[in-house]
This record gives structure tokens, C-alpha cells and sequence, in this order.
């Protein structure tokens, strides 16, 4: 399974934003965007011409780490997105947002995005009652989420709901039995990612 091995940090430095990669450190003076707030590198710090092109692929490196997904993948999430119908940019945000480990870390059962994907990858998820190990797995309305009764991962899963202020609307958490559901497809103001979805649309048009 192919995956994202490069330092979390510098892409968050790259994006100049804090992608909630990490965590609890995020939440802390240890975060890098905090303790040096420009790009990684030896020119980190000069001035770069922002043009319409730079603006465009800037939003989709950012979508992409934000849901942690790699280039060959979000692709086919565009292509998807864009035979739905409706607008090709929220359908692409409401298929990275319905992935099976953006669910778990939305409803406050992981830490991170790349702490819920190890957790789903580990089986420690189930979806309806079945086991489900693929991380991109599309959960659908009235799917129920729960984690395995004989997991090890129940007291990391457990310190991570103390991490979670609030869920998402479009879904329903019980933190004390570790289950949730899907109500709903998210609306576009429901989506906190924070992305200009319509410049991907413009760059992925040419």
C-alpha cells in the first residue's frame, strides 16, 4: 500500500497552515508552523511570484496532504467527482470527506488523519458489523462505525475523543461506547477543509 513517508511538519511549513497532522503536538509550542511560520528549504524565507498557475497546484498539494492521499489517487477522485452531477468541486470534497479514515478522525476516534488511517489499516474499525481495513473505503448514510470489541487500540482510541471538541453535523459519535454513524452526505458548509475547491477544477481543466 502506497503512502505519504515525508516529515508531516515541512508539509504544513509548505502550505503555511496548520494540516492537524500530528495530533496533539499541533495543539502545541512544539508545532513548526508556530515556531517558524515560512517554507522549508534554503529559500524558505524569499519572495516567490504567485502566479494563477503556482496558485492552483498550491491548493491541490494542500487538499491532497490535508486527507493525506497521493497524487494518483486524488486524480482519480477528480475524475470520479467530475462524472457526478452537480459541482465537480464539492463532489470531490464530499468523496475525500466520506473515505472510511476521514470519518474515523471526524468523529474523534483518531488523533491525526495518519493515526485513523493506521487504525482502519489494523482492523481495528468495523463498518456495520464487518470488518473493513481500507482506509479509502466510501462509507455511505445510516452506516454504523464501531470499534473491534477485542482491539488493543480501545485506550489509544479513548485518549484520542479527549482531543475532539466537537463532531461533524452530517455525523453522530458515542464516545463512552465508541460507535458512530453516518447521517448524511455532507453539505459544502459542513466541510471544514480549507481549500478553494474550484481552483483544483481550473487546474485539473486545462
Amino acid at each position: 500500500m502506497a503512502r505519504d513517508l515525508s516529515p508531516q511538519c515541512r508539509q504544513c511549513r509548505r502550505e503555511g497552515m496548520k494540516l492537524m497532522l500530528k495530533g496533539e503536538r499541533c495543539f502545541t509550542d512544539k508545532c513548526a508552523v508556530e515556531r517558524r511560520a515560512y517554507p522549508p528549504g534554503e529559500h524558505g524565507r524569499g519572495r516567490i511570484k504567485q502566479g494563477e498557475y503556482l496558485l492552483q497546484l498550491r491548493e491541490k498539494q494542500k487538499a491532497r496532504r490535508f486527507y493525506q492521499v497521493l497524487e494518483k489517487q486524488f486524480h482519480h477522485y477528480y475524475v470520479v467527482a467530475s462524472g457526478q452531477q452537480g459541482i465537480t468541486g464539492e463532489n470531490l470534497l464530499r468523496l475525500l470527506e466520506t473515505r472510511l479514515d476521514n470519518v474515523v478522525y471526524r468523529l474523534g476516534f483518531g488523533a491525526s488523519r495518519r493515526q485513523a488511517r493506521q487504525l482502519v489499516r489494523h482492523a481495528h474499525f468495523r463498518v456495520n458489523g464487518k470488518k473493513v481495513d481500507i482506509p479509502s473505503y466510501q462509507v455511505r448514510p445510516n452506516d454504523i462505525i464501531s470499534v473491534k470489541a477485542s482491539s488493543k487500540a480501545t485506550e489509544t482510541i479513548r485518549a484520542a475523543t479527549d482531543l475532539t471538541a466537537s463532531v461533524a453535523p452530517w455525523l453522530q459519535a458515542d464516545h463512552d461506547n465508541l460507535t458512530g454513524k453516518v447521517l448524511r452526505f455532507p453539505e459544502r458548509s459542513e466541510i471544514s477543509a480549507p481549500v478553494q475547491e474550484q481552483l483544483i477544477v481550473e487546474l485539473y481543466s486545462k
